[in-house]
Order: C-alpha cells, then sequence, then structure tokens
C-alpha cells in the first residue's frame, strides 16, 4: 500500500479507501490510486483488512454439499453465490459423498479457517460435534436435510409428499407393479422418498410388490443395472418411480436400450438438464432449486447480520411436472 500511495501521490490511508470500496475520495484521486494500483499489480489483502479493522470476519462462507456434479447441488451451489456476490462474499465449496469422516474432516479445516457461516447437507446422523461452534456464535444453514442433534436453521423439500404426488400419478395411470429405486436407506432424503412411495400405495388400500423395490443405489450405472433386472423378471414393473435425479438417467437408460421407453411409465424425484428433450419427455417431481438456495442464503445472510432469533425450519413444497413419461398407460 505504501508503494501505491508513493506512485499515486496520497496517503495510505487514501489507499486504504479506495481498495476498501469507501465513500469520501474524490474521481480524480480515486482514478490515480486504481491506476496505480494495475501498474503495480497490487491485490488487496482482506484476510488482514478485517482483522485490522476488528471485523473478525474472513469474507468466506463454506458450503458443503453431497455432490457439486449433481444439477441440484451445482443449481443451489449457483444460488448461494449469487447471494455471496452481493455482499462481496466467496463461497468455498466441497462434495460430502456422504461419507461422515469426509464431512468432520471439511468442517474441521473450514471451520479453522474461520469461515463466517456454513451450509451444510450433511452426511452424518448427527451433528452433535457442531454444538460448541454453534454456541460459540458460528451462523450454520442445513440444507436438504434437517440437523438432528444441534439447533440450527434448515431449508428443506418435502420429500415425503413428493414422492407421494409422483407416485399417486403412477397408480391413476392404472400402474399397480411400480418399481422404485432409491440410495441408501439411512440417508433422509431417501429413507422419506422410499416412505411417500409406500404411502401412496397405502393411502389406496393396496400393497407395493416388495421385489420392484431398489434401495442402496449410489448412481446412474447402479439404477441402470437395477432397472434391467427387474425388466428380467417373469412379472416385471409396468412404471418406475426413481428417487433421484440421477437414478432417473440410469432408469431412462436401461428402457431406451430394451426398447421400453414408450412401453413403460417413468416419474423421477427432481429435475435436472435436458429432461424435457429425452422421448418422451420426463415427468418429474420438482424441486425449487432457486428458491431452496435463496432462502438458505437468506437465512444465513441474517445470521451473519446479527438475527438471534430462534432456529427456522422451512419446507419448500415441490411440484408435479407433466411431460410424458409418467402418463404412458400399463401395457
Amino acid at each position: 500500500m505504501r508503494d501505491v500511495a508513493a506512485l499515486a501521490g496520497v496517503s495510505i490511508k487514501t489507499v486504504s479507501r479506495v481498495v476498501n470500496a469507501e465513500p469520501g475520495v474524490a474521481d480524480g484521486v480515486r482514478a490515480r490510486v486504481q491506476d496505480a494500483v494495475g501498474r503495480l499489480d497490487y491485490r488487496h489483502n482482506l484476510g488482514a483488512s478485517n482483522l485490522r479493522r476488528g471485523k473478525g470476519r474472513s469474507g468466506l462462507i463454506g458450503a458443503l454439499l453431497q455432490d457439486v456434479s449433481n444439477s441440484f447441488s451445482a443449481a443451489l451451489l449457483r444460488s448461494l453465490e449469487d447471494a455471496a456476490r452481493d455482499r462481496g462474499t466467496a463461497i468455498l465449496a466441497a462434495s460430502l459423498d456422504e461419507e461422515p469422516a469426509r464431512e468432520r474432516s471439511l468442517v474441521h479445516n473450514l471451520v479453522t479457517r474461520r469461515v463466517d457461516g456454513l451450509v451444510l447437507m450433511p452426511s452424518t446422523d448427527r451433528q452433535d460435534y457442531l454444538s460448541s461452534e454453534v454456541r460459540a456464535g458460528l451462523p450454520v444453514v442445513f440444507v436438504d436435510r434437517e440437523p438432528r442433534g444441534v439447533a440450527a436453521d434448515s431449508v428443506t423439500v418435502e420429500n415425503f409428499e413428493g414422492a407421494q404426488m409422483g407416485v399417486e400419478h403412477l397408480l391413476s395411470q392404472g400402474h399397480r407393479r411400480i418399481a422404485c429405486l432409491t440410495d441408501l436407506g439411512e440417508i433422509y432424503t431417501a429413507r422419506n422418498r422410499r416412505d411417500g412411495f409406500v404411502e401412496a400405495f397405502r393411502a389406496r388400500g393396496i400393497h407395493p410388490d416388495d421385489s420392484l423395490a431398489v434401495s442402496g443405489l449410489r448412481g446412474p450405472g447402479a439404477a441402470e443395472a437395477a432397472v434391467l433386472h427387474l425388466l428380467d423378471l417373469a412379472k416385471p414393473p409396468t412404471a418406475v418411480f426413481a428417487g433421484r435425479n440421477d437414478l432417473t438417467q440410469g432408469a431412462v437408460r436401461a428402457l431406451r436400450q430394451r426398447g421400453l421407453s414408450d412401453s413403460v411409465a417413468l416419474v423421477g424425484f427432481d429435475d435436472f438438464p435436458l429432461a424435457d428433450l429425452v422421448t418422451p419427455a420426463l415427468t418429474v417431481v420438482r424441486q425449487d432449486v432457486g428458491r431452496i438456495g435463496r432462502l438458505t442464503a437468506d437465512l444465513l445472510m441474517a445470521r451473519l447480520d446479527g438475527d438471534t432469533s430462534p432456529p427456522q425450519r422451512i419446507v419448500v413444497e415441490p411440484t408435479l411436472v407433466v411431460r410424458g413419461s409418467g402418463e404412458i398407460p400399463p401395457g
């Protein structure tokens, strides 16, 4: 900063005001300082500046999601980035891959780097390990999954009712042999969607065929193999409910491989890019990811601004998007 001040012919305090975008600097002086910054390739140390001012903030927010390559997590991360950018805050993001040990390690790394807040889509059953940090004032917002063992804000989707709505749609078309594809049973969302699947049948006084339910599916390849196996049964399913967007993709590949895309109905939980461009276009239970991200960011920013009200639990309702694949009647 001394070099910049000398080149621009101003005081160090004036340089500080310019690089921190503070008012009270004449346009001509501001231009001279910015020119000197560019010529000297000066980089402002935001962390040092915050410490010097006594803010005690790093200007960083941690976002630990399950898989940033998944369209749901990617869209959620983009919403958080948009909100953070407006405040001059940066996002440090990482994937947890449903690994509890990885979650604890990454949370520890972010906390020791003094992030200002944390957005967490947990892999752990309980998050008691965060209690001391939350008590110390670290804002934490849980997204997609509710917190357990710690009092914190959360933004989730009504997974149970969403799955029930998707399966009821298939039942209303006349299907009874409906396959159910879900992730690991210990995952909050997978368990809720599986329960919603069962409830749709129960509400009609019937019971789903347990042999058509496959859980523990960790990706599209596993879902594709599972659907191919189900299609080889003596009494194969006439419809498929896929409990996550990448499982839907695997089901699409399996049906296409067998030439059954127009014969077996398919409803997926969660939309994804190009879902409306396959043939037939996919009927999905859509989560409003943009809204989920904005609500999450709003809660976190409010805490950063000093909100000390009790933790909020926000539940977003999904919607059924009818496109064609879920309206195929039983053969």
